[in-house]
């Protein structure tokens, strides 16, 4: 059976961690170095660092920030932000990132999951697609999910991953923030399209999401969440104790 994974998300703008609802309306929450410290001696599995503004201001990743990060985790550490090409992917690793997330860069240039792919390994390429639903279908959405690509989202998470995305984070911009549970009819679609791990984010609101997320849909591989961790709503090795109290492998 697969151990379920739990990572907390922080969301970088500045240098300061921030968080919004439905992608919008942005508050202060903590200094990225020191949630990283915390979360890495208290329980998570892994850690996803997106310097949020990066691709809509059009520039580079902050690596200062992310370095000293970096330095102060001992579990695996996925970042994203204004990753464009691979010597983007080659500067965040040199940071000290173990996978390199990518989603605008890789709207405009498809090429770039391929290449990055043969270069450092489909297990480094992870897919973030924040998705919303526009008439009815589930759409990708860029520049931190302020543009509407046009793009239909199951299809396009299905040529990523054949062409070399070996993860996937499905961001549901509907039900971000929002705190009523994770968007389970946007991952179940997804996960009946692609066979790599798919990391469920948006919606999470208390430990109850995180059992029926991974009772509902028992092939997800992994829950992401903010806010709920940054303040205290959930403490992880609480969350994972229910874990494992109704059967959900998980490491304590």
């Amino acid at each position: 059976m697969i151990t379920k994974r739990i990572i907390p998300c922080l969301d970088v703008r500045n240098g300061r961690v921030v968080k919004g609802v439905n992608f919008e309306g942005l508050n202060d929450v903590a200094s990225p170095v020191d949630l990283a410290k915390y979360y890495s001696k208290n329980g998570a599995d892994e850690l996803v660092f997106y310097d949020i503004t990066a691709s809509y201001e059009e520039r580079a990743l902050f690596t200062d920030i992310l370095r000293e990060t970096a330095r102060s985790v001992f579990i695996p550490l996925t970042v994203g932000g204004g990753i464009n090409t691979t010597a983007d992917f080659d500067r965040v690793l040199k940071c000290g990132a173990d996978k390199v997330s990518v989603n605008s860069g890789a709207i405009r240039n498809p090429g770039l999951i391929e290449e990055a792919a043969k270069l450092y390994g489909d297990q480094c390429v992870v897919l973030s697609c924040d998705i919303k639903r526009v008439n009815g279908e589930f759409r990708v959405f860029s520049k931190g999910g302020r543009e509407d690509t046009g793009m239909e989202a199951i299809s396009w998470i299905k040529w990523c991953v054949d062409h070399g995305a070996g993860e996937v984070v499905v961001n549901s911009i509907d039900t971000d923030g929002v705190k009523q549970g994770f968007d389970l009819p946007m991952l179940d679609a997804v996960l009946k399209a692609v066979s790599v791990p798919v990391i469920a984010s948006g919606g999470a609101g208390g430990i109850q999401d995180f059992i029926t997320l991974f009772t509902e849909l028992p092939t997800i591989d992994a829950g992401l969440a903010a806010s709920i961790f940054h303040f205290g709503e959930v403490d992880i090795r609480d969350l994972k104790q229910v874990m494992k109290e109704k059967g959900i492998n998980t490491r304590l």
